[in-house]
């Protein structure tokens, strides 16, 4: 009965394990794992790029904020820390270019005035009907966390690895992916309905949102001899506004980093104080076979 009752077990261990071992290779099919990207934020050490961020913040503006809200930033976030670090007077002016719904008045009227600088990023659109209704049916998520919601799963072994390389990046890296992956469907892939884009790295390869980016569509900032600093390419555009997504759904990743390397100094320094401590103590006490 022992017997057979271990071997029952092993089956269904060895069957989990081959099920799990399968399971990369059963979403490959039907989407590509994304490539890795070297992001600077990445490690226990990363930071953001402000340069990066900035550019992101444009694209953001010019492209994305036609159908994508972030209603949980402000615009002073912009000025602060550790974020794109625009200075106060260029987060004021942008802030007065929205104009915000506000109210009620002494009327008990509802009117629209200037941003300031304490604003939350208004939304495209009204309400969650208009959105759809300007989109086909497709309702544009809010982008305020987008990057810390939007994952895949990377699989067996590779979760045991990230463990130990600290790799958290899944989110971003799922984006640049979803932002490059609009290809013509290959042979074969059944047609296209009106409303329906082709994504190598979508779930089904069918996504609502059009192709967002286009080579040369934003113009960088140039360098002083009229060059762009960076290119201005489809890939270079996702990595920046990636990025840029990624300070929006954590904009204090540098101080937590930070905070956590502080921690774990202080519990290594007092990990040692202890140690010297009970050393000293205990060297005071007669030895143990003495006292016998």
């Amino acid at each position: 009965m022992k017997t057979t009752s271990f071997r029952r077990a092993l089956t269904g261990l060895v069957t989990g394990l081959a099920i799990v071992a399968a399971s990369p290779v059963l979403a490959a099919e039907g989407a590509p794992k994304p490539p890795r990207v070297s992001w600077s934020f990445a490690g226990p050490f990363g930071t953001f790029d402000r340069a990066q961020l900035q550019r992101g913040f444009k694209i953001y503006k010019e492209v994305c904020a036609a159908c994508h809200g972030a209603s949980l930033v402000s615009f002073r976030n912009l000025a602060e820390p550790g974020g794109p670090e625009f200075s106060r007077g260029q987060v004021a002016a942008l802030a007065a270019t929205y104009q915000i719904k506000d109210g009620p008045n002494d009327a008990g009227e509802m009117f629209e005035r200037p941003g300031r600088a304490a604003d939350r990023f208004p939304s495209p659109f009204p309400n969650e009907l208009a959105a759809r209704a300007a989109n086909g049916g497709a309702y544009p998520i809010d982008m305020s966390v987008l990057a810390k919601a939007r994952t895949y799963e990377r699989g067996f072994p590779w979760f045991i690895f990230d463990i130990f390389t600290q790799y958290q990046e899944n989110g971003p890296d799922y984006i640049h992916a979803l932002l490059t992956g609009y290809k013509d469907p290959p042979q074969g892939f059944p047609a296209l309905l009106p409303g329906q884009n082709y994504n190598e790295y979508m779930s089904g390869h069918l996504i609502a949102m059009p192709k967002p980016l286009n080579d040369g569509q934003v113009e960088y900032p140039k360098a002083a001899d009229g060059k762009a600093q960076v290119p201005e390419t489809v890939d270079q555009y996702s990595k920046d506004v990636t990025a840029f997504m990624m300070w929006m759904a954590e904009p204090h990743l540098e101080a937590r980093k930070r905070m956590g390397l502080q921690v774990m100094l202080f519990l290594a320094l007092f990990a040692g104080l202890l140690y010297f401590t009970k050393k000293k103590i205990w060297s005071r006490l007669p030895d143990h076979a003495s006292v016998h």
